[in-house]
């Protein structure tokens, strides 16, 4: 008889199996128990036939991984701690040293910042093209270019570009795509097949901290590809940089993902509704909003989200220049529902400026504007209150 101790850790106690709820059972593992030395040998971790540690996965994360490849029209998925990783993900899985890659010049910043930093470190260079004109893509392909990644809308300055002739440039060429898809979320249009067409990009990566969450509070990427050989070369640099995730962020992820096509419509609605009114202000000199007909690219953005009509819960205004930075830091700090913060897709409404010179700088040299901008994430707030609140701070500039 084994002293009690010893009982309450080997208890022969199992539940049954047939059952059955809402939710996906939540298994926090790293040791996975096998029933011999047969079937520990047998096991491999590069499939889901299995499990063999829990680093490698569990029916929790098998069952995320498998939702997420159905949201974007994928078939193999991969989970990462955040959005940059699945950037990071990609671009180890695929370029070596002497190999280079073609970022968009109004990319997410960290993507470059990557570029810079460890890629150059590494051997690997990098050159920025404009991501409005697919003939400067064009023109910049290599011999050594291996990888090219797109975005849809782009970072902060969210001009919209012609997504299927980038990719057509690159296609044409041989090269792999990899677009960040955190903007369209899967949801406002199938990044794998454009518009019915059967073309679309190799690989798309997702910052799962945004719209999927849902909440604010969860660091999680996704990267889906429907190619077999790409997704075994990104499994085993997965294996080889341990990139796992906590089971308890899975399971909220598990719990919001049913309801993101609701919310994603609601930021839209709400987003597109001020951003509107906002381009009646006499102090806004410019509203970056995909949806608008004078915003940069909205026809591309129409042809390829015109069927699904989505354009997400983001925009930029760019000031009139007679304003200074000062006085557009004053309308941001007297915000009372917006709150100072980076990201999106939450319940809350936020805000950040960006300095239009840092931009230039860093690579946006097509840009006219000599505003200041300002970027604003819609939240889950009454679009009433929200315009309240955007008048309030105007008057206060």
């Amino acid at each position: 008889m084994s002293k009690p101790s010893t009982t309450l850790i080997h208890h022969p106690y199992v539940p049954p199996a047939t059952f059955a709820a809402p939710q996906p059972g939540v298994f926090k593992a790293s040791t996975v128990f096998f029933a011999d030395v047969a079937a520990m040998r047998a096991r491999d971790w590069r499939t889901k036939a299995g499990y063999t540690y829990g680093l490698h996965g569990t029916p929790t994360t098998f069952t995320l991984e498998e939702r997420l490849a159905t949201l974007e029209g994928g078939t193999e998925c991969l989970l990462v701690p955040s959005g940059l990783a699945a950037i990071s993900l990609v671009s180890f899985a695929f370029l070596k040293t002497g190999d280079e890659v073609l970022i968009p010049d109004n990319a997410y910043g960290p993507n470059k910042a990557l570029a810079t930093g460890e890629l150059a470190n590494f051997g690997i260079t990098h050159r920025l093209y404009d991501a409005m004109n697919p003939a400067d893509l064009a023109a910049k392909l290599s011999d050594r270019t291996r990888l090219v990644w797109v975005e849809a809308a782009g970072s902060v300055t969210m001009e919209f570009p012609d997504l299927p002739a980038l990719v057509n440039v690159c296609r044409a060429r041989g090269v792999m795509t990899a677009l960040d898809n955190t903007w369209g979320a899967g949801l406002a249009f199938a990044p794998f097949d454009f518009n019915g067409s059967g073309q679309g990009v190799d690989i798309s990566v997702h910052a799962l901290t945004k719209y999927p969450s849902g909440g604010g509070d969860v660091l999680m990427g996704s990267v889906v590809t429907r190619d077999e050989r790409l997704h075994r070369a990104l499994k085993l640099t997965h294996m080889r940089m341990g990139w796992g995730i906590g089971v308890g962020d899975v399971e909220t992820l598990l719990r919001s993902l049913p309801s993101i096509a609701l919310r994603y419509a609601a930021h839209d609605r709400s987003a597109r509704e001020l951003a509107g009114w906002l381009n009646g202000c006499e102090e806004i000199a410019q509203v970056l909003h995909p949806a608008l007909e004078d915003s940069p690219g909205h026809t591309h953005w129409r042809a390829l989200c015109g069927a699904t009509d989505l354009a997400a819960g983001l925009f930029s205004v760019v000031f009139d220049e007679r304003y200074s930075t000062e006085q557009v830091d004053r309308f941001c700090d007297s915000l009372r529902l917006f709150r100072l913060g980076y990201s999106w897709g939450g319940p809350i409404s936020l805000v950040v400026p960006y300095d239009i010179g840092l931009m230039r700088d860093a690579g946006v040299a097509r840009w006219p504007y000599k505003g200041t901008l300002v970027r604003f994430s819609i939240g889950l707030e009454d679009v009433e209150d929200l315009r309240a609140d955007l008048q309030q701070a105007l008057a206060r500039m």
